[in-house]
């Protein structure tokens, strides 16, 4: 009796078709290397189907990682748990399909708690895959693990509001809010947490990013020149919000944008006062020019959240307007970008980051860099 140890012919010839079903799934533009790897050896080639983001990370490897010992491993069957450990690829990718990967795959979070969270917002749609992966990357790299099973959540439940150009800042405060000893964390009025939806960190990171912003434009210092002196008119107080604590104090109990006002300041371009009765604040005024008028004029007077106020309350404003030497008054506007942002404020508010991280990116530099705020 002969045993006929070989595979038959249709067997052979149907495992050829299930592999090139298989490999034809990968994007048109890796699969040349896809199969090259594939048909090196039929350990390799099985990888399409019980781990196709091994196959393509083995094939093609993202920057820094030689893939020759997983390779290796692979011929020689060695455990797929382990090999994925010598390709620095988390497990969890098992279950991705190999639509999904269409440029080489960068390192991911592998924590035991993310591991068991992430399987719940893996990308409904293969063309969601390539973004979602790069999200998930950056979050880890830029915050930490919570907020990248966060924002794969965020991006499957709603991928038209995450915005991958403002992930930068959106890490940071998320970084921040984790972190109560610094400066940093001591100026989100709403800090990151898991459960938020998108919206709400976003307009909350974008709060954040602002005071942050007159942080390091005012600096520690009040602002010397205010233009005017406090004074009373009509029973109503004038007083000078001339520190980054009285603007961030006016804007929260005003309810307007006070904040954003940082660059518009340093760069002489207004002054802004806050209008009492009796203590109790009534109004908020921004003294500026206004069109050819070379002296100081009221450009804004508005009550909480913005609106109107009373004629009284304009009179008494303009009386105390001119009650000073107009004239006299350096106006004096600087060219935009000209004056630098407060050394001291940049180093102490980023610093915390640059030390956990363990390095000072290019995105946030040492030196104080207006260019890089607002890329942020």
């Amino acid at each position: 009796m002969t045993i006929n140890v070989l595979p038959a012919p249709h067997q052979v010839a149907g495992r050829s078709e299930l592999l090139e079903r298989r490999l034809r799934r990968y994007h048109s533009r890796v699969q040349g290397a896809v199969r090259a790897l594939a048909m090196r050896h039929s350990r390799l080639a099985d990888l399409a189907a019980s781990f196709p983001a091994l196959l393509f990370t083995l094939a093609v490897p993202r920057a820094r990682l030689d893939p020759a010992r997983a390779i290796a491993g692979v011929i020689d069957g060695v455990a797929l748990a382990q090999v994925a450990v010598f390709a620095d690829l988390p497990q969890w990718l098992r279950k991705l399909p190999p639509e999904a990967f269409v440029r080489p795959i960068p390192r991911l979070p592998d924590g035991e708690l993310f591991c068991r969270q992430i399987a719940n917002h893996l990308p409904r749609s293969p063309k969601m895959a390539p973004t979602w992966l790069q999200l998930v990357s950056e979050a880890a790299a830029l915050a930490h693990e919570p907020m990248a099973a966060w924002i794969a959540r965020e991006y499957v439940r709603a991928p038209r509001r995450v915005n991958p150009a403002r992930l930068r800042h959106l890490c940071l405060w998320a970084w921040f809010s984790s972190e109560p000893a610094t400066s940093g964390h001591r100026l989100i009025e709403r800090p990151w947490s898991p459960d938020m939806r998108i919206d709400a960190a976003r307009s909350a990171a974008h709060d954040w990013r602002t005071i942050a912003t007159l942080h390091v434009n005012l600096g520690r210092l009040p602002i010397a020149d205010m233009w005017l002196r406090a004074g009373h008119v009509a029973g109503y107080e004038f007083v000078p919000l001339d520190s980054m604590a009285a603007i961030a104090e006016e804007a929260k109990a005003m309810r307007n944008c006070l904040n954003s006002y940082g660059p518009n300041l340093v760069h002489n371009r207004s002054r802004i006062w806050s209008m009492r009765k009796d203590g109790e604040r009534v109004a908020t005024l921004r003294i500026a020019r206004r069109y050819r008028d070379p002296l100081p004029n009221i450009v804004e007077l508005k009550a909480a959240g913005n609106g109107d106020v009373s004629r009284e309350q304009w009179w008494a404003a303009r009386q105390w307007l001119h009650m000073h030497a107009l004239p006299e008054i350096d106006m004096g506007q600087r060219e935009w970008g000209a004056t630098p942002l407060d050394r001291e404020s940049w180093v102490s508010l980023w610093r915390p980051y640059w030390l956990a991280k363990r390095r000072i990116p290019d995105w946030l530099p040492m030196a104080p860099s207006r260019d890089a705020l607002e890329a942020l």
